[in-house]
């Protein structure tokens, strides 16, 4: 796999970075415009009455799809980082993941419910291959000491939430005014703009993710070649295994039964795939220590993104069902609020951008960052504890309350994401950043498919208590997390 770029790497072109940067921030924004919108319509369509163009789910079944088709998305990012690091390289996997979620977004379009389930799927695999490795392309940009690295990684954080902005704006109100379909079509167009300036700006990315790492020794040769086939065998194993639960009964088609079933391949996963990196790699010691402070950081990026990732689940039907959306007499759609956090970051990022360079290296460790974030997402949910004891028996509370509870999550959400991206870049082994980078969304696939299934409970929970225990865990989580500070940081080796 390449390395930083030097020609890149020397570039200020793009406010004061390399203009490399322009191309991937405006290919994740179109990426997010889509996924973001169609998320903003996801949980409605399945939850909206047959008389409404919806597919008539309750709020259990339509939590456990949405979980399963959430988490998926994050979770393809581990074979789609394999596949970019061993085979195609970063640029490779971001252009074909480009074309098959634009394709995905098309297919739903289409009005069939088979229609949309193969949609869904094509996302996720086109979402796993484009995401990771964009990001990766990112830390390319940079050598490993370059100060700029942080706050490049704030500005391409700013330009995904241009596209969260502006997807749920367009999509829902096409999706929840005039046709869901329609909404998923948008999202198709938003993707297809994104790649064609992807292919046509191709040229100022220099050569950073161009080709995959190739194996400079016949036994590394033999190495690679044992993996493709062992990854195929599990593929095909898996495969059977799952066949086999569903005509057996074990596995029933229904949305819970799947989703269950899927949370605990989840949590193997996650179990195995530490377990063997932990295990079987030729690391040094200090490449030990600083996987042990990935893992550390991925413990507590799931909890965030099970709170935070609530936005398209829990508080989106809370939004629907619980809030005042009347603007003089016309009814705004419930999805506009998806774009309310994408706001407030587009207001953070440059402030949080300028305050990580304004402090240089008296600024917080990446895992107080982390704590901060975890912290601020629970303060966010004790808000909404007020707000769902106010709609108690039915009453439409004021917009303020999600907005505010929006604006607490958005703070945490700058500590943790975007410093978390270019802090998994510094800390994994050069020949496995991909991959590590697939660890790194991982935890999202976890968080969101925590997310997901808490939406489930929305109907048989009481609100108030619901989101205690959302605010409850990341809360908690925090203070450990501040404990445990020194230690990361000497596991993190100088990496600040």
């Amino acid at each position: 796999m390449n390395g930083p770029d030097s020609t890149a790497s020397a570039d200020t072109r793009f406010i004061g970075h390399p203009r490399g940067l322009a191309i991937l921030f405006f290919t994740e924004m179109w990426e997010r415009f889509g996924y973001y919108g169609m998320r903003a319509l996801l949980i409605l369509y399945l939850v909206a009455g047959v008389e409404e163009g919806g597919l008539a789910y309750d709020a259990s079944a339509a939590g456990s799809i949405y979980a399963l088709f959430t988490s998926m998305v994050y979770l393809f990012g581990l074979p789609g980082g394999w596949i970019a690091d061993r085979l195609i390289g970063q640029r490779r996997a971001v252009l074909l993941g480009g074309i098959l979620i634009a394709a995905g977004y098309y297919t739903m379009a289409v009005p069939a419910v088979q229609a949309f389930y193969t949609g869904l799927a094509i996302v996720v695999v086109g979402t796993g291959l484009l995401k990771t490795n964009a990001s990766v392309i990112v830390g390319q940009l940079y050598a490993a000491d370059d100060e700029r690295r942080d706050a490049g990684f704030s500005i391409f954080y700013m330009g995904i939430n241009v596209g969260a902005l502006l997807g749920p704006l367009l999509c829902s109100y096409l999706g929840e005014k005039i046709d869901w379909h329609l909404g998923f079509a948008a999202a198709g167009v938003g993707m297809t703009l994104g790649t064609l300036q992807y292919v046509l700006g191709g040229r100022l990315l220099g050569d950073a993710g161009l080709r995959p790492s190739r194996p400079e020794t016949p036994e590394a040769a033999a190495a690679l070649g044992r993996q493709i086939r062992t990854a195929a065998g599990l593929g095909f194993l898996g495969t059977i295994v799952a066949v086999a639960l569903f005509m057996t009964g074990v596995i029933r088609a229904e949305p819970e039964s799947i989703s269950n079933a899927f949370g605990v391949f989840l949590l193997v996963v996650a179990v195995v795939f530490f377990g063997w990196l932990f295990l079987t790699g030729d690391w040094t010691p200090v490449e030990r220590g600083r996987l042990w402070a990935i893992l550390a950081l991925f413990l507590a990026a799931s909890f965030f993104w099970g709170a935070y990732e609530q936005a398209g689940s829990s508080l989106n039907l809370f939004a629907e069902r619980a809030t005042d959306r009347m603007f003089g007499d016309w009814e705004f759609p419930a999805g506009w609020f998806q774009q309310v956090p994408a706001l407030f970051v587009i207001l953070q990022a440059p402030v949080f951008a300028w305050l990580w360079i304004r402090l240089r290296r008296r600024q917080p460790s990446s895992p107080a960052k982390f704590a901060l974030g975890l912290l601020f997402v629970g303060l966010g949910f004790l808000v909404m504890i007020a707000a769902s004891t106010a709609a108690a028996g039915g009453a439409k509370v004021s917009p303020s309350w999600l907005i505010a509870t929006y604006f607490l999550h958005v703070i945490g959400e700058m500590c943790l994401s975007p410093v978390g991206l270019s802090t998994v870049t510094k800390l994994a082994p050069a020949r496995v950043t991909g991959l590590m980078m697939g660890v790194w969304f991982l935890a999202s696939a976890v968080g969101n498919y925590l997310g997901g299934r808490v939406a489930g409970l929305y109907e048989t929970l009481d609100l108030p208590v619901l989101f205690g225990v959302v605010a409850a865990i990341p809360i908690g989580a925090a203070v450990v997390l501040f404990l445990l500070v020194p230690a990361i940081r000497r596991l993190m080796a100088g990496v600040h």
